[in-house]
């Protein structure tokens, strides 16, 4: 299947396993004997672009240490990302943002913009104020313009405040090492059924689906593998190069950035383990719910600059 292909087809509600999943969306990617399914959520925007363009290499973030040693924390900053395609002018952009019609929780504040305004244009990094201190990512704006322009509407609109990240997946549970965020019910404790399954009430097309791998640092958009183009609010953050055998499995994610400080923040989080799903760590693999960090994460604001 092309990305032609991929960009046109509806999001699937079906799972590997032939059953039919809920509106939560929740990620599932088959890892092979011992790693189970990860499970991530998303919430669908068409982006748009006529014009043409060139393609770049994207650099990685910077490696980690041995995952075997567990979650490193440093101070190291990491390379920022690299656009892959490059429209003659985001001014030509227009993005699409549809209804969300499959019963999904929202916190619904509008739909964004179909245009990029000079902000959005300009924009270089988003900033996540948290209880647990500042991450700052620098954005791939050029690769996925109607992502960030949803990331700004939304930050303006204070829609991410006092929300919490609600799930951790380790490399000890999963295979795999990311925080999860942007669902703007979640209760983050480990215990509720719904957390991941919460977004801004609209859907949006997939963007920069191959210019930057999965590996330590990267930002990506959380979605099903069997939904492509089924983007929201929820975002996930990589604290390890693990996640790069999703890119080897042939799974596609809308990259916006790379975490250029907080990473340590991250690493500290990740080292404080997790809230098993209901004292059941294998639930969060089967896709039954969701482990919550030990470490609460509150975030207080989102900025897009």
């Amino acid at each position: 299947m092309t990305d032609t292909d991929r960009q046109k087809q509806p999001a699937s509600r079906v799972s590997t396993a032939g059953r039919a999943t809920t509106p939560r969306r929740r990620l599932r990617s088959t890892l092979g004997a011992g790693l189970g399914l990860l499970a991530l959520a998303g919430g669908l925007v068409a982006c748009s672009d006529g014009s043409a363009s060139t393609a770049e290499a994207t650099p990685s973030a910077s490696p980690s240490a041995s995952d075997s040693e567990g979650p490193q924390v440093t101070h190291t900053e990491l390379t920022p990302p690299t656009p892959t395609t490059r429209p003659t002018s985001l001014r030509q952009v227009t993005c699409e943002y549809r209804k969300d019609d499959t019963g999904a929780p929202a916190k619904f504040v509008g739909f964004p913009p179909s245009k990029l305004s000079r902000s959005v244009i300009a924009a270089k990094k988003m900033i996540i104020t948290t209880n647990r201190g500042r991450i700052v990512i620098t954005l791939a704006t050029r690769d996925a313009p109607c992502a960030v322009n949803s990331f700004a509407f939304l930050a303006k609109k204070n829609f991410f405040d006092n929300t919490v990240c609600h799930r951790l997946a380790t490399v000890e549970t999963v295979g795999l090492g990311m925080l999860q965020c942007g669902d703007p019910l979640a209760k983050g404790d480990g215990k509720s059924k719904n957390d991941g399954a919460g977004g801004p009430g609209y859907l949006f097309n997939d963007e920069n689906l191959d210019g930057m791998p999965l590996s330590r640092g990267t930002v990506g958009l959380a979605q099903g593998t069997e939904d492509a183009n089924s983007n929201g609010s929820q975002f996930f953050i990589s604290f390890t190069d693990e996640n790069t055998q999703l890119n080897a499995m042939g799974a596609a994610f809308t990259m916006i950035g790379v975490v250029t400080q907080g990473m340590d923040i991250i690493d500290k989080i990740a080292k404080g383990g997790i809230i098993p799903f209901n004292g059941d760590p294998t639930a969060d693999v089967r896709g039954e719910g969701s482990n919550a960090p030990k470490l609460k994460v509150v975030i207080k604001d989102v900025a897009v600059v």
